[in-house]
Protein backbone atom coordinates (compact mmCIF):
# COMPACT_ATOMS: atom_id res chain seq x y z
CA UNK A 1 0.00 0.00 0.00
CA UNK A 2 1.14 3.53 -0.69
CA UNK A 3 1.72 5.75 2.33
CA UNK A 4 0.05 9.12 2.89
CA UNK A 5 0.68 11.43 5.82
CA UNK A 6 -1.83 13.98 7.05
CA UNK A 7 0.20 16.85 8.50
CA UNK A 8 -0.98 18.68 11.60
CA UNK A 9 0.61 20.72 14.39
CA UNK A 10 2.03 19.64 17.73
CA UNK A 11 -1.01 20.82 19.71
CA UNK A 12 -3.34 18.79 17.47
CA UNK A 13 -1.26 15.74 16.47
CA UNK A 14 -4.30 13.92 15.04
CA UNK A 15 -6.23 16.95 13.80
CA UNK A 16 -9.18 18.72 15.39
CA UNK A 17 -11.71 15.97 14.75
CA UNK A 18 -13.16 17.19 11.47
CA UNK A 19 -10.87 14.87 9.49
CA UNK A 20 -11.47 11.78 11.64
CA UNK A 21 -13.16 9.84 8.83
CA UNK A 22 -10.27 10.30 6.39
CA UNK A 23 -7.99 7.51 7.65
CA UNK A 24 -10.74 4.92 7.18
CA UNK A 25 -11.88 6.33 3.84
CA UNK A 26 -8.33 6.20 2.51
CA UNK A 27 -7.86 2.64 3.77
CA UNK A 28 -11.05 1.66 1.93
CA UNK A 29 -9.44 2.69 -1.37
CA UNK A 30 -6.11 1.02 -0.62
CA UNK A 31 -4.17 3.93 0.86
CA UNK A 32 -2.29 3.61 4.16
CA UNK A 33 -2.73 6.98 5.89
CA UNK A 34 -1.63 8.28 9.26
CA UNK A 35 -1.04 11.56 11.06
CA UNK A 36 2.23 13.38 11.50
CA UNK A 37 3.35 16.72 12.91
CA UNK A 38 4.71 19.02 10.23
CA UNK A 39 8.48 19.30 10.25
CA UNK A 40 8.96 15.74 11.52
CA UNK A 41 10.88 14.67 8.42
CA UNK A 42 8.84 11.50 8.05
CA UNK A 43 8.73 10.31 4.43
CA UNK A 44 5.65 9.28 2.48
CA UNK A 45 4.33 8.94 -1.05
CA UNK A 46 2.18 12.02 -0.40
CA UNK A 47 2.07 14.55 2.45
CA UNK A 48 -1.23 16.36 2.82
CA UNK A 49 -1.34 19.65 4.72
CA UNK A 50 -4.23 19.66 7.15
CA UNK A 51 -4.40 21.34 10.58
CA UNK A 52 -0.92 22.93 10.55
CA UNK A 53 -2.33 25.92 12.37
CA UNK A 54 0.72 27.02 14.34
CA UNK A 55 2.53 28.02 11.14
CA UNK A 56 1.46 31.65 11.65
CA UNK A 57 4.04 31.97 14.45
CA UNK A 58 6.74 30.05 12.53
CA UNK A 59 5.93 30.89 8.92
CA UNK A 60 9.52 31.04 7.62
CA UNK A 61 10.26 27.62 9.12
CA UNK A 62 6.97 26.27 7.75
CA UNK A 63 7.69 27.52 4.24
CA UNK A 64 11.16 26.00 4.33
CA UNK A 65 9.75 22.63 5.40
CA UNK A 66 7.05 22.71 2.73
CA UNK A 67 9.64 23.40 0.03
CA UNK A 68 11.62 20.38 1.23
CA UNK A 69 8.70 17.94 0.82
CA UNK A 70 8.85 16.51 -2.72
CA UNK A 71 5.25 15.26 -2.76
CA UNK A 72 3.20 17.89 -0.98
CA UNK A 73 -0.51 18.58 -1.36
CA UNK A 74 -1.40 21.19 -2.05
CA UNK A 75 1.80 21.83 -4.07
CA UNK A 76 4.56 23.74 -2.28
CA UNK A 77 4.27 26.66 -4.72
CA UNK A 78 0.81 27.33 -3.30
CA UNK A 79 1.94 27.79 0.30
CA UNK A 80 3.85 31.13 0.34
CA UNK A 81 1.20 32.74 -1.86
CA UNK A 82 -1.88 31.49 -0.03
CA UNK A 83 -0.59 31.92 3.54
CA UNK A 84 -0.37 35.68 2.92
CA UNK A 85 -3.88 37.07 2.48
CA UNK A 86 -2.65 39.79 0.14
CA UNK A 87 -3.33 37.14 -2.53
CA UNK A 88 -6.78 38.76 -2.56
CA UNK A 89 -5.27 41.68 -4.46
CA UNK A 90 -3.91 39.29 -7.12
CA UNK A 91 -7.32 37.71 -7.58
CA UNK A 92 -9.03 41.11 -7.77
CA UNK A 93 -6.62 42.17 -10.52
CA UNK A 94 -7.56 39.00 -12.41
CA UNK A 95 -11.24 39.93 -12.36
CA UNK A 96 -12.49 37.74 -9.52
CA UNK A 97 -15.32 39.49 -7.62
CA UNK A 98 -13.73 39.92 -4.20
CA UNK A 99 -14.75 41.85 -1.13
CA UNK A 100 -13.08 45.27 -1.68
CA UNK A 101 -9.62 44.90 -0.15
CA UNK A 102 -6.73 47.26 0.50
CA UNK A 103 -3.36 46.53 2.07
CA UNK A 104 -2.50 48.65 5.10
CA UNK A 105 0.64 49.24 7.12
CA UNK A 106 0.92 51.11 10.44
CA UNK A 107 0.28 54.77 9.69
CA UNK A 108 -2.48 53.98 7.18
CA UNK A 109 -5.25 56.59 7.18
CA UNK A 110 -7.51 55.97 4.19
CA UNK A 111 -10.19 54.19 6.23
CA UNK A 112 -13.59 53.20 4.78
CA UNK A 113 -16.59 55.35 5.69
CA UNK A 114 -18.79 52.62 7.18
CA UNK A 115 -18.07 49.55 9.29
CA UNK A 116 -14.93 47.72 8.28
CA UNK A 117 -12.67 44.84 9.26
CA UNK A 118 -8.93 44.77 9.85
CA UNK A 119 -7.18 41.41 9.76
CA UNK A 120 -3.51 40.44 9.52
CA UNK A 121 -2.23 39.23 6.18
CA UNK A 122 -0.76 36.18 7.92
CA UNK A 123 -3.16 34.60 10.37
CA UNK A 124 -5.48 31.67 10.91
CA UNK A 125 -9.14 31.73 11.77
CA UNK A 126 -10.38 34.88 13.46
CA UNK A 127 -7.15 35.62 15.31
CA UNK A 128 -6.23 39.29 15.01
CA UNK A 129 -9.41 40.29 13.16
CA UNK A 130 -11.25 43.39 14.39
CA UNK A 131 -14.64 44.75 13.36
CA UNK A 132 -14.44 48.54 13.54
CA UNK A 133 -17.41 50.86 14.05
CA UNK A 134 -17.92 53.67 11.52
CA UNK A 135 -15.53 56.53 12.17
CA UNK A 136 -13.60 54.86 14.97
CA UNK A 137 -10.31 55.47 13.25
CA UNK A 138 -8.38 55.79 16.51
CA UNK A 139 -9.24 52.20 17.43
CA UNK A 140 -8.45 51.09 13.88
CA UNK A 141 -5.02 52.74 13.92
CA UNK A 142 -4.21 51.29 17.35
CA UNK A 143 -5.18 47.80 16.26
CA UNK A 144 -3.21 48.05 13.03
CA UNK A 145 -0.17 49.13 15.02
CA UNK A 146 -0.66 46.25 17.49
CA UNK A 147 -0.57 43.69 14.68
CA UNK A 148 3.01 44.69 13.98
CA UNK A 149 2.79 44.11 10.26
CA UNK A 150 0.67 44.48 7.15
CA UNK A 151 -3.06 43.89 7.30
CA UNK A 152 -6.09 43.81 5.04
CA UNK A 153 -8.81 46.43 5.37
CA UNK A 154 -12.23 45.43 4.03
CA UNK A 155 -15.69 46.99 4.32
CA UNK A 156 -17.83 44.86 6.62
CA UNK A 157 -20.39 42.94 4.60
CA UNK A 158 -23.62 43.45 6.53
CA UNK A 159 -25.37 40.43 4.99
CA UNK A 160 -23.03 38.21 6.99
CA UNK A 161 -24.92 39.03 10.18
CA UNK A 162 -28.10 37.53 8.72
CA UNK A 163 -26.91 34.70 6.48
CA UNK A 164 -23.25 34.11 7.35
CA UNK A 165 -20.63 32.88 4.90
CA UNK A 166 -20.93 30.02 2.43
CA UNK A 167 -17.87 27.77 2.22
CA UNK A 168 -17.65 25.67 -0.96
CA UNK A 169 -15.30 22.68 -0.85
CA UNK A 170 -13.56 21.20 -3.90
CA UNK A 171 -11.50 18.02 -4.25
CA UNK A 172 -9.24 17.69 -7.27
CA UNK A 173 -10.93 20.75 -8.77
CA UNK A 174 -14.41 19.22 -8.55
CA UNK A 175 -17.18 20.47 -6.27
CA UNK A 176 -17.81 18.20 -3.26
CA UNK A 177 -20.01 19.98 -0.72
CA UNK A 178 -20.66 23.24 1.11
CA UNK A 179 -21.33 24.48 4.60
CA UNK A 180 -22.38 27.69 6.27
CA UNK A 181 -20.34 29.67 8.78
CA UNK A 182 -22.32 31.98 11.02
CA UNK A 183 -21.21 35.57 11.58
CA UNK A 184 -18.14 35.60 13.81
CA UNK A 185 -17.28 39.23 14.53
CA UNK A 186 -20.35 39.86 16.67
CA UNK A 187 -20.83 41.15 20.22
CA UNK A 188 -21.98 37.74 21.43
CA UNK A 189 -19.08 35.82 19.87
CA UNK A 190 -17.75 32.92 21.94
CA UNK A 191 -14.02 32.25 22.19
CA UNK A 192 -12.16 28.99 22.60
CA UNK A 193 -10.04 28.08 25.61
CA UNK A 194 -7.08 30.10 24.31
CA UNK A 195 -9.17 33.25 24.14
CA UNK A 196 -7.70 33.97 20.71
CA UNK A 197 -10.08 32.20 18.34
CA UNK A 198 -13.82 32.67 17.92
CA UNK A 199 -15.81 29.44 18.03
CA UNK A 200 -17.34 28.86 14.60
CA UNK A 201 -21.05 28.10 14.23
CA UNK A 202 -21.29 25.68 11.32
CA UNK A 203 -24.14 24.01 9.44
CA UNK A 204 -24.75 22.39 6.07
CA UNK A 205 -25.43 24.51 2.99
CA UNK A 206 -26.51 24.25 -0.64
CA UNK A 207 -24.75 26.78 -2.87
CA UNK A 208 -26.44 28.60 -5.72
CA UNK A 209 -25.28 28.54 -9.31
CA UNK A 210 -23.80 32.06 -9.06
CA UNK A 211 -21.89 31.04 -5.94
CA UNK A 212 -20.42 28.02 -7.70
CA UNK A 213 -19.45 30.15 -10.67
CA UNK A 214 -17.59 32.68 -8.51
CA UNK A 215 -15.91 29.88 -6.54
CA UNK A 216 -14.66 28.16 -9.68
CA UNK A 217 -13.56 31.45 -11.24
CA UNK A 218 -11.48 32.06 -8.12
CA UNK A 219 -9.93 28.59 -8.32
CA UNK A 220 -9.13 29.00 -12.01
CA UNK A 221 -7.57 32.41 -11.42
CA UNK A 222 -5.44 31.09 -8.55
CA UNK A 223 -4.28 28.14 -10.65
CA UNK A 224 -3.40 30.44 -13.56
CA UNK A 225 -1.49 32.81 -11.28
CA UNK A 226 0.54 29.91 -9.85
CA UNK A 227 1.16 28.15 -13.16
CA UNK A 228 -1.07 25.23 -12.20
CA UNK A 229 -4.40 23.73 -13.20
CA UNK A 230 -7.46 23.71 -11.00
CA UNK A 231 -7.17 19.92 -10.82
CA UNK A 232 -3.73 20.33 -9.16
CA UNK A 233 -5.49 21.48 -5.99
CA UNK A 234 -6.16 18.31 -3.99
CA UNK A 235 -8.52 20.37 -1.87
CA UNK A 236 -9.79 23.93 -1.77
CA UNK A 237 -12.27 25.89 0.28
CA UNK A 238 -13.81 29.02 -1.16
CA UNK A 239 -15.48 31.35 1.35
CA UNK A 240 -18.14 33.63 -0.12
CA UNK A 241 -20.32 36.39 1.26
CA UNK A 242 -23.12 38.41 -0.29
CA UNK A 243 -22.39 42.01 -1.24
CA UNK A 244 -24.87 44.87 -0.84
CA UNK A 245 -26.67 43.80 -4.03
CA UNK A 246 -26.83 40.16 -2.93
CA UNK A 247 -24.17 38.96 -5.39
CA UNK A 248 -21.51 36.51 -4.17
CA UNK A 249 -18.08 37.94 -3.39
CA UNK A 250 -14.90 36.14 -2.40
CA UNK A 251 -13.94 36.63 1.24
CA UNK A 252 -11.10 34.08 1.33
CA UNK A 253 -9.65 31.29 -0.80
CA UNK A 254 -8.19 28.59 1.44
CA UNK A 255 -5.63 26.31 -0.25
CA UNK A 256 -3.25 25.36 2.57
CA UNK A 257 -4.88 24.12 5.81
CA UNK A 258 -8.62 24.81 5.85
CA UNK A 259 -11.21 22.90 7.81
CA UNK A 260 -13.20 21.10 5.13
CA UNK A 261 -16.51 20.71 6.92
CA UNK A 262 -16.74 16.92 6.83
CA UNK A 263 -18.94 17.02 9.94
CA UNK A 264 -21.39 19.34 8.18
CA UNK A 265 -22.05 17.17 5.13
CA UNK A 266 -22.94 13.61 4.14
CA UNK A 267 -20.76 10.60 4.85
CA UNK A 268 -19.62 10.22 1.22
CA UNK A 269 -17.43 13.34 1.31
CA UNK A 270 -14.42 11.53 2.86
CA UNK A 271 -14.58 8.99 0.03
CA UNK A 272 -14.55 11.80 -2.52
CA UNK A 273 -11.47 13.15 -0.77
CA UNK A 274 -9.88 9.69 -0.84
CA UNK A 275 -10.54 9.41 -4.56
CA UNK A 276 -8.86 12.78 -5.12
CA UNK A 277 -5.85 11.55 -3.11
CA UNK A 278 -5.54 8.52 -5.37
CA UNK A 279 -5.61 10.79 -8.41
CA UNK A 280 -2.93 13.01 -6.87
CA UNK A 281 -0.75 9.97 -6.14
CA UNK A 282 -0.92 8.94 -9.79
CA UNK A 283 0.89 12.17 -10.73
CA UNK A 284 4.03 11.29 -8.77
Amino acid sequence: MVKVLLASCASLPTGDGDDDALIGALADVGVDASWTVWGSGEAADLVVLRSTWDYTDRRAEFLEWCSSVPTLANPAVVVPWNTDKSYMLDLARMGVPVVPTVLAEPGFSDWPAGEFVIKPTVGSGSRGALRVSPGDFEAASAHLYSLGGPALVQPYQAAVDAVGETALVYFGGQYSHAFNKGAMLTKDAEYDESGLYIVERLSGAHPTGPQQRVAEDALDAAAEHLGLRRTDFLYARVDLVADAAGAPSLLELELVEPSLGFRQTDTTAPLRFASAVRTALSRF
